[in-house]
């Protein structure tokens, strides 16, 4: 389809905060800058846009709110914006003052394509300090029926909803300024009625501190009710004779703040954010306790007024910046503060294990490789913490046939410098002799490097490190991590799955690299220790298991199981939020597609800076989907191991459970149905 990369197709929504130009009291001068913003809505393919607050008659009025001059021209110029909305995309949401049996209500009016959907009444018009909304306004609370505006009867009262049943179906609910400063919004209602958008038309004057108790509202609000809410406030030409004025927009989804506009500007101001609706949907069916306070509570009795929201005339690429690793912040500040609560939790789960199980020392196999590296530092913070030496850590070297001088440096330059107890031992004699038995072809000289010729040395080497806990009276530290269990990237049982507690089990590899760093930097170790760890970073990921040919690179694990940093993408987005493969493809391509859009997380090398084409993308996520799928029966018997990230575990005890026999043809068929290799 021509327009398949327009954001609409995808489960998106784009939703606008309009704050136009005010003049005090000229609804004519207030409907030619609304519509000024509705016709920009128009040209960024904006589905639907929240305006301010009373905004066309202005906030700050006072007495004039009773004017039946200017109450009339504000129903003029609702008549008007109807009329001009009947060749504009966008939903519109305005604020107006209006009149029903007999009382005045601050109103948000509802529009769509010609037609006035719908009016709610603000349901807490406040009374205190600077605010004395209740001497013109009767509050809407409780209130339902059908209004007369601009020669129309239409639907009016706090209990509507409103519903797309168009190409892009999502309901939205709508509350006034105040109504969320309330300890029960009604908006709260609306989002266990099934509105994934909640908006707030709000004029709300500024002074010192307030933007950040908004942002703090919304924000929470927003992540209580699994939803979008957008809000708006009254900005230049606003009355300054009591108050004033800052133009504060802003869009949140789920607790997280997709953009806020410029504050105090000097004119108009349009923002607009893409609103994630098939993740809201899954974040409120899989938290099954929304459900249960929707049963519980009640959400209350709704009428849903319906309207149809297609695509856009133009198609609208997805403007959302889709972060490349979705594990790591690239903000500076926020990966620091993840590297310190992920290190930390490591250390307190192997710290209780430890204490708990009344062993002695601690075993672990050391390979001069990332995971291993991080598992060693874990327990050496663990035995400080826990005040025992740190020679109750065996650190046991175990090469094979393919390590490397490089990583068997690594592995004693950690060992030395962290002043754990060091050992080695060559596990070739016994590979050799277990193949002989077997009658391996690589025993009688051929260069046959199977999958059998892999799996005995890897489970060498943990059976090694389990006698030796046996013999020493201590507890094997498992290596690792979420990505490798998440590819099945593991020797089943005896093998680099199996350990008494593994440290690194819910921490992704793109995520590893960066909690090293964090330690090489932190002042808690010694520069020779920080030098050993750069020099681990440097080194490639590698099983090392598969000898190299004299002058040839060594086993590349990447070019096995594709690149972590896009496999880390497309298992964060099938476990954490369920999504179709086409649309895991969709936002890889987003992320991923050009290397020069959006922010990178610090201490990404250069190099590594790249972008991924679509053929690329969709082969790494074919063939993840296999391995995901056909190595579940490894993640069902894992050992014990903290839950670490937002992005979940696959342990069975905890965010993952799924059957070891599961197809993955489902998967693939959606997949190459709906993201072709060209598109």
């Amino acid at each position: 389809m021509a327009d398949s990369h327009c954001l609409y197709r995808h489960g998106f929504l784009r939703i606008g905060t309009g704050v136009p130009r005010g003049r005090v009291a000229d609804p004519a001068f207030a409907l030619a800058e609304h519509l000024a913003l509705a016709r920009s809505a128009e040209a960024r393919g904006i589905g639907v846009l929240l305006f301010p607050e009373l905004g066309l008659s202005s906030y700050a009025i006072d007495d004039l709110l009773f004017q039946d001059a200017l109450l009339d021209r504000v129903e003029t110029a609702i008549a008007e914006l109807v009329a001009a909305s009947r060749d504009l995309f966008p939903v519109l949401v305005v604020g107006a003052p209006l009149r029903r049996a007999g009382a005045l209500y601050n109103s948000a009016v509802v529009i769509h394509r010609g037609v006035l959907l719908g009016v709610v009444p603000k349901s807490y018009p406040p009374n205190y300090r600077e605010f004395y909304e209740r001497r013109h306004f009767a509050p809407g609370l409780g209130a339902s029926g059908t209004i007369a505006v601009a020669g129309e009867n239409v639907p009016f009262g706090t209990d509507l909803l409103f519903r797309s049943g168009g190409e892009v179906p999502f309901t939205f609910h709508v509350e006034i300024c105040e109504d969320l400063w309330v300890p029960l919004p009604p908006s709260t209602r609306g989002a266990l009625a099934g509105a994934e958008v909640l908006l707030n038309l709000s004029a709300s004057n500024i002074t010192i501190g307030k933007a950040r108790h908004r942002r703090l509202l919304c924000a929470s609000h927003s992540a209580r009710c699994l939803a979008a809410y957008a809000y708006s406030a009254a900005g230049p030409g606003e009355s300054t004779t009591d108050l004033a004025w800052d133009g504060q927009a802003a869009i949140f989804e789920n607790g997280e703040c997709l953009g806020e506009s410029a504050r105090f500007p000097d004119g108009p101001t349009l923002l607009a954010a893409d609103i994630d609706l098939e993740r809201l949907r899954q974040e409120r069916m899989r938290t099954t306790t929304f459900g249960e306070c929707v049963r519980e509570e009640g959400a209350g009795d709704f009428r849903t007024l319906g309207f149809t929201l297609g695509t856009p005339p133009a198609p609208a690429p997805l403007e959302r910046l889709i972060a490349r690793f979705p594990y790591v912040p690239d903000d500076p500040e926020r990966l620091a503060e993840d590297c310190y609560e992920a290190y930390n939790i490591q250390v307190q789960g192997l710290a209780q294990r430890l204490s708990s199980s009344g062993v002695r020392r601690a075993v672990i196999g050391v390979s001069g490789g990332l995971d291993s590296t991080q598992a060693l530092l874990v327990a050496v913070r663990a035995m400080d913490r826990l005040g025992r030496p740190r020679s109750d850590i065996l650190a046991y070297t175990l090469p094979g046939f393919a390590t490397s001088e490089a990583t068997r440096a690594n592995a004693q330059a950690l060992i030395e410098t962290l002043g754990v107890t060091g050992g080695e031992i060559d596990i070739r004699p016994a590979a050799r002799q277990m193949l002989a038995d077997l009658g391996h072809p690589f025993a009688g000289g051929e260069p046959v490097y199977d999958v059998t010729f892999e799996n005995v040395q890897a489970g060498l080497r943990t059976d090694y490190l389990f006698r030796l806990a046996n013999q020493q009276g201590g507890l094997v530290v498992g290596t690792g991590d979420l990505s490798e269990l998440g590819l099945g990237w593991c020797t089943y049982g005896v093998g680099d799955h199996m350990s008494h507690y593994n440290v690194n089990a819910s921490v992704p590899k793109t995520l590893i690299q960066h909690l090293i760093r964090f330690v090489a930097a932190s002042g808690d170790v010694s520069d020779a220790t920080a030098r050993a760890l750069e020099a681990v970073l440097a080194t490639e990921i590698s099983p090392e298991l598969v000898p190299a040919e004299a002058g040839a690179t060594i086993q590349s694990t990447q070019q096995v199981v594709g690149p972590y940093a896009l496999q880390d993408f497309n298992l964060y987005y099938l476990t954490r939020y369920g999504l179709r493969p086409s649309r895991i493809a969709y936002l890889a391509l987003h992320a991923w597609g050009d290397a020069s859009r959006g922010a990178w997380p610090a201490n990404i090398p250069a190099e590594d800076r790249r972008a991924y084409s679509r053929p690329e993308i969709r082969h790494w996520l074919r063939l993840f989907l296999k391995r995901f799928f056909a190595n579940q029966f490894k993640r069902s018997a894992l050992p014990n191991g903290p839950k670490i990230t937002s992005g979940g575990s696959l342990s069975p005890r905890g965010d993952w459970r799924a059957p070891s026999d599961a197809s993955a043809q489902v998967w693939l068929d959606e997949l190459d149905a709906n993201f072709p290799d060209e598109g």
